[in-house]
């Protein structure tokens, strides 16, 4: 296999596997067919991202506190809480069926153009379609992780999954991953600068709503949109 294809079937991956995920739910995955980008239409890898995606503050009403993050798998967003009343809103790409998860993580720690360690069980599940995984992939513009990632830990350990950025942007609004959570790269240095280690982090996958989270989006902002602040 050239090098071009399989670094393009690679970077859809989204890296994260079934090790954070319950039992029931990972052992579910072997029977799931396994979407890549390589099985994704051309029209659909050449279209923009929709405009409902592009990052937007909005007004939005939570019982959470400034900082946190609140992803909502269902809807394709991810909220960081800025305070009363308001949030930044981005558009995200998430994981494809038997890779969805839900829960509260908070952030353990962050890099900027992140290496790529793909897993032995992903490396060896990518080795039976045909496509040879690299052990180590260094940081760069064609690492799958993007420009910036952001490790969720739970209980002190590392969960696998991650906010990381995308080299491909079509990608955003679809579910594509392995569980991961992608933002395009211009987004995921605008979150990456504002959220901290340490911030909580509640996913909110299909028919699920953990804990006590509540939120509503409101609609853009169109004021702080435009101005910031």
């Amino acid at each position: 296999m050239k090098s071009g294809k399989m670094l393009f079937a690679i970077a859809a991956m989204g890296l994260s596997m079934s090790l954070a995920l319950p039992v029931s739910q990972a052992s579910a995955q072997s029977r799931q067919p396994q979407t890549t980008a390589s099985d994704v239409a051309p029209s659909v890898r050449n279209k923009p991202v929709p405009e409902k995606f592009q990052r937007r503050m909005v007004r939005f009403a939570t019982n959470e506190a400034p900082g946190t993050i609140i992803v909502d798998t269902n809807n394709k967003f991810l909220y960081l809480v800025e305070g009363k009343n308001r949030a930044t809103r981005y558009g995200i790409g998430v994981g494809r069926e038997g890779f969805g998860w839900s829960g509260e993580v908070s952030i353990g720690r962050k890099a900027e153009w992140p290496t790529w360690t793909p897993p032995a069980e992903m490396r060896a599940r990518e080795a039976r379609r045909g496509i040879k995984l690299p052990v180590v992939m260094q940081g760069g513009p064609e690492n799958p992780l993007g420009a910036r990632a952001m490790y969720l830990y739970k209980g002190g350990r590392d969960t696998i999954f991650r906010i990381h950025g995308t080299n491909q942007p079509w990608s955003i609004g679809l579910n594509l991953s392995s569980g991961c959570i992608r933002l395009m790269n211009k987004d995921v240095e605008h979150l990456y600068a504002r959220a901290a280690v340490g911030a909580k982090v509640v996913v909110i996958g299909p028919g699920s709503k953990p804990g006590d989270v509540a939120f509503k989006d409101r609609g853009v902002d169109i004021f702080r949109t435009i101005f910031g602040g």
